[in-house]
């Protein structure tokens, strides 16, 4: 079910919302990042590489979205790793006597009775201001940014030219903004966090996005322009010229015009409530 994208990292797509488990060769076993989506998918990524003659030694979790804390029995008892943020907020779900309904009212119909939720966002944050994953393999560079959600965070594998960019940069979904919350700024923030993956565009030969077809060298300044052109007119009030939604959507994916609708008016409600005399 793996399919190599560069030397010694490999990729398998989930059937539903097209997410990228990304698998990366170390010296003594693999790295597994956002390993899936179902108990069959992820049982056989594990089945996969036990065949293979690899282990699983480590995990990371690129933000705490459910599609992404999410781990199977199979690929063993081994640290998750995430950044410390993304940890404190699964830390306060699992606190909740009801974590479980809550982490289940997120699961796609089509799928919630496969997915398995015991080791959901079961996440070990590395410490503030850690800038590599802690494991004995290619060096993983994590770049935090606020993007998206609490606690997001790219890894650039950095022998191999791979940019792992959670759910940023996809061919498939127009940024999704995180929740306004009265203190933050969701636009400012997705901007902040395209900055900073531009930051690193020379270093990347292959870009793989949470969600979506993989990139090369080539296509990591042009996604990243396309987001900031979408974010750009989703902050002046503009109907943004994006492929993602609308007519020319990819068949499947037109319900992410919707996704947009509802962005839109969250921001047209947020300018009203600023105008508004105090």
């Amino acid at each position: 079910m793996l399919t190599q994208v560069a030397e010694g990292v490999l990729i398998h797509q989930s059937e539903l919302l097209q997410n990228n488990a990304v698998v990366v060769h170390g010296r003594a076993g693999v790295l597994v990042i956002d390993p899936g989506l179902t108990d069959g998918e992820m049982r056989c990524l594990a089945n996969d590489l036990a065949d293979s003659g690899q282990r699983v030694v480590a995990g990371f979790a690129t933000h705490p979205d459910w599609d992404h804390v999410l781990w199977h029995a199979e690929l063993g008892e081994v640290p998750r790793y995430g950044t410390a943020r993304c940890a404190d907020v699964m830390r306060d779900l699992r606190s909740r006597a009801d974590w479980k309904a809550r982490a289940a009212e997120a699961l796609p119909p089509e799928i919630a009775e496969e997915v398995p939720l015991d080791l959901f966002g079961l996440i070990t944050g590395l410490p503030t201001g850690t800038v590599q994953i802690p494991w004995d393999g290619p060096r993983a560079r994590i770049i935090e940014h606020p993007a998206h959600s609490p606690g997001h965070a790219a890894l650039l594998i950095e022998e191999r030219g791979v940019l792992v960019a959670g759910d940023m940069l996809s061919d498939v979904f127009i940024p999704m903004l995180d929740d306004f919350n009265g203190t933050n700024d969701p636009v400012e923030d997705y901007l902040t966090g395209l900055s900073l993956l531009e930051g690193v565009a020379d270093e990347v030969d292959v870009l793989v996005p949470g969600h979506g077809s993989v990139g090369r060298a080539d296509q990591v300044p042009a996604r990243i322009e396309q987001d900031r052109a979408y974010m750009h007119a989703l902050r002046d009030g503009r109907a943004p010229d994006d492929p993602r939604i609308g007519p020319s959507a990819k068949p499947g994916w037109e319900w992410v015009s919707d996704i947009h609708t509802g962005q839109a008016r969250r921001l047209a409600e947020r300018r009203g409530c600023d105008a508004t005399p105090g």
